[in-house]
């Protein structure tokens, strides 16, 4: 299988349908080969229009919705970025190849240990382990903050961590009236709120919750 091919066809027949038209966005995921985020025997199977298993029940996001997140919450080269759930890695990839720092929380420790290898090109990630599902309490603001996984509702600490014009991507709601939001800070207490499209996603894994999330 040619797997810079697939990677076209998946660029041109997945998600440029799906209203992905940011040139910036489409080079990108061109740009990153996703095989290189999956198990060897996975590899003709990472351009494919599914959610792909990665381990401890978790999987990678169907590509079209990562590449209209991705254009949505339009992350500069000056912002700084939190992102909640880092999976297999291949988003923390593409997020670190547009912002100035990737701060990638990610509760299963197992994934990030896979995940480490595949990013140890970039030197604007820093790693951490634990639960995240509600609140990452490191006391810092981010221009943008990316949740993984879905929520009920969406927590008020990650709204309130984000800097002025700061936004949180996020998938809100319960099965199957899930929407993808992107909520953007316009003053200390307001907040202004995008719905992009409807979809159905896991919840985010906590350690006191029998739920699994799937992670980009």
């Amino acid at each position: 299988m040619d797997l810079d091919q697939a990677r076209f066809f998946m660029v041109e027949q997945q998600i440029r349908p799906w209203d992905v038209l940011d040139p910036k966005i489409l080079d990108l995921l061109q740009d990153t080969p996703r095989h290189l985020f999956v198990e060897k025997d996975n590899e003709e199977l990472a351009y494919s229009d599914i959610e792909l298993p990665i381990g401890s029940k978790q999987a990678m996001m169907f590509p079209r919705v990562e590449g209209r997140l991705l254009q949505a919450v339009d992350i500069d080269s000056s912002e700084r970025v939190l992102e909640i759930g880092t999976g297999s890695g291949y988003l923390t990839a593409l997020i670190a190849k547009q912002a100035k720092s990737v701060d990638t929380v990610e509760l299963h420790a197992n994934l990030q240990e896979a995940a480490k290898p595949r990013l140890k090109s970039f030197e604007n990630i820093t790693f951490h382990t634990g639960d995240g599902s509600t609140n990452w309490n490191d006391g810092q603001e981010y221009d943008v903050i990316i949740l993984t996984g879905s929520v009920i509702d969406i927590p008020q600490a990650y709204k309130e961590k984000l800097t002025l014009g700061g936004r949180l991507c996020v998938v809100a709601g319960n099965a199957p009236a899930m929407t993808a939001q992107v909520i953007t800070r316009i003053s200390q207490q307001e907040w202004e709120v995008e719905t992009l499209f409807e979809t159905e996603l896991t919840a985010l894994t906590s350690p006191t919750q029998n739920t699994n999330a799937f992670s980009f």
